[in-house]
């Protein structure tokens, strides 16, 4: 009898410490929000669409062609400040924006970041500037970046997908699991990973072939709108598009893709274990003229892990798509 009371007050003293964990966890994150909500860097600025305020940075001769830069997962435009560089110099004018709820754009009063939405907010960007763009998109920005053009396939002068995570054909039984639907789970999970510094560099690495690319000015860039007010409640509105992939988008079907009819360029690193390169071998054989491009020793983020081999590979692609 003594043993078995021994063994409960033990597990409720080993429940309270996780819980206290997890509380810990959550409150360090809010304490780390420190910056307004609407506060935002001075590289950029607010474009006001119909459907709320994109933070966007231009870069490069206004009267270039134009390149629209989609991030990928927990990604922002603060991070293609040197391809935007690069695209600079080679004459066109470059603009990233923050597709919410990364970054600095306005969040969705219904917490809506599904595919669908992030792509109405890419058209509606490029209609508010009236930009006829090279669209360039990188990994889970790959969905939106697609969903757009076949939505309307004028918006684009090309579109180049850089690992694009797009898992086509889906069955449509996928659910999120029941201990993830709880909101404030989800933002413990966010607190203990995406916002939380100590575990900012293995979760780069993560999705890296190269490790050492993972450099503290990559981190530092990359964690910067992790301060922002209401941060972690956002991604956690945001963590089931990532978990639970659409299935009843034209995106995520391959037979719309056999019927794109803008210039595609694919760039994939050989070593990518997060897409892997079978995958963007499937989107070349579907898409209608298509190029791949194959950047060797490199896995999911080849713009930090090779930027010199990466810019290139862009823009041969987007030379091939250019006016003269």
């Amino acid at each position: 009898m003594l043993g078995m009371r021994f063994l409960i007050r033990l597990l409720m003293c080993l429940v309270l410490l996780i819980v206290l964990a997890l509380a810990g966890l959550r409150l360090a994150a809010h304490l780390r929000e420190t910056e307004d909500a609407y506060a935002s860097p001075d590289m950029g600025r607010f474009v006001h669409t119909e459907l709320g305020p994109i933070y966007a940075i231009a870069m490069g001769p206004p009267e270039g062609e134009h390149v629209l830069l989609i991030h990928g997962s927990v990604g922002w435009s603060g991070a293609w400040l040197h391809t935007m560089e690069v695209l600079a110099e080679a004459g066109y004018f470059a603009v990233a924006i923050d597709v919410p709820p990364m970054g600095y754009s306005g969040r969705a009063p219904d917490g809506d970041y599904g595919r669908a939405a992030n792509a109405d907010r890419i058209l509606a960007f490029i209609d508010t500037l009236g930009i006829d763009p090279h669209i360039v998109a990188h990994s889970f920005g790959a969905g939106a970046a697609v969903e757009a053009v076949m939505d309307w396939p004028a918006s684009a002068q090309s579109l180049t997908i850089i690992a694009g995570a797009l898992p086509l054909d889906p069955d449509g039984t996928a659910e999120l699991p029941a201990y993830l639907r709880p909101v404030w789970l989800r933002e413990v999970i966010v607190s203990a990973t995406v916002t939380n510094p100590i575990a900012a560099r293995p979760l780069l690495q993560a999705f890296l072939h190269r490790d050492d690319a993972a450099t503290d000015e990559v981190l530092t860039t990359l964690r910067m709108p992790a301060t922002q007010e209401g941060a972690t409640e956002a991604l956690a509105r945001w963590l089931p598009t990532l978990l639970v992939p659409p299935s009843d988008l034209p995106s995520v079907r391959s037979q719309a893709y056999r019927e794109l009819s803008l210039p595609v360029e694919l760039i994939w690193g050989a070593e990518d274990t997060t897409t892997p390169l079978a995958d963007g071998e499937n989107l070349a054989a579907l898409i209608p003229g298509a190029t791949l491009t194959v950047i060797p020793d490199v896995g999911h983020i080849p713009m930090i892990e090779d930027e010199a081999a990466f810019h290139r590979a862009l823009l041969a692609a987007l030379a091939r798509n250019s006016a003269p």
